[in-house]
């Protein structure tokens, strides 16, 4: 099997959007708890329901990959999962190293899904001298001394940060000068890289606040109808919230 470090993506070269990139892996997602039951084809209004896509959106994302599916059987599920995976690079094997081993880290580090979908957890480093050597999920902490070293040895190209946030810019320009091109980062701060480093925050926190937001505004609304005596107002699902300007919001913000 071919390793991460020396394969990159084909998407720019091929003119796949951004916001397509994002919802592949909802369609993989879906596509595979298809395969799971054995179920053969899919049509394009099923499997958009099932990725929380509309169905045009979707058939459109199939165009760029060159699926347009068979009209009145629809698209089959065993080759899609085959096309999504090898455009999304899963069809190799990506070592991945995550640094920061507190409670987030060692989540991730047992986080029993990195395997099944190409990602392997090939080490885990902490700046704490008293964690070096001390097995989380199986695998041995190593110091961040040896930093460099571990991202050659492994040949990673992918580095996870979950670090604190005044460690986390310092870790980020270790990696990318040991080579790391492609960086997962789960610390609350905006790192800085180079062009041809690819960069993806997830903070939890943030996503809490926007729920928050919008609890507020159900909650006015329902207040506002009561006075009004318009009776109350259901507060279900709103379309808004799950939307930006280009469509559906990625699982994971672009830092």
């Amino acid at each position: 099997m071919a390793t991460g470090r020396t394969h990159r993506p084909a998407t720019r070269s091929r003119g796949i959007p951004e916001a397509t990139v994002a919802r592949l892996p909802l369609y993989l997602r879906a596509l595979t708890a298809l395969s799971e039951r054995s179920v053969p084809t899919v049509s394009s209004e099923e499997l958009a329901a099932a990725a929380g896509v509309n169905s045009a959106k979707l058939r459109k994302d199939f165009s760029y990959l060159g699926s347009y599916g068979t009209r009145g059987v629809g698209y089959d599920v065993e080759y899609l999962v085959y096309q999504i995976s090898r455009e999304l690079g899963l069809t190799q094997d990506w070592p991945v190293v995550i640094v920061g081993i507190g409670n987030l880290g060692a989540a991730l580090a047992n986080y029993g899904g990195f395997a099944s979908r190409g990602f392997r957890v090939a080490a885990l480093i902490d700046a704490d001298p008293a964690m070096a050597g001390k097995p989380v999920a199986g695998i041995p902490v190593q110091h961040s001394d040896d930093l460099e070293k571990i991202i050659e040895d492994n040949g990673v190209s992918i580095g996870v940060i979950a670090t604190p946030a005044g460690a986390a810019q310092p870790v980020c320009d270790r990696l990318v000068a040991a080579g790391v091109t492609s960086i997962l980062n789960f610390a609350p701060t905006v790192l800085s890289v180079p062009d041809g480093v690819d960069v993806r925050k997830v903070d939890l926190s943030i996503e809490l606040q926007i729920l928050a937001f919008h609890e507020q505004r159900k909650a006015g609304e329902e207040a506002a109808a009561a006075a009004d005596g318009a009776g109350p107002v259901v507060a279900g699902r709103s379309d808004s919230a799950d939307k930006g300007p280009d469509g559906d919001v990625p699982a994971v913000m672009p830092a």
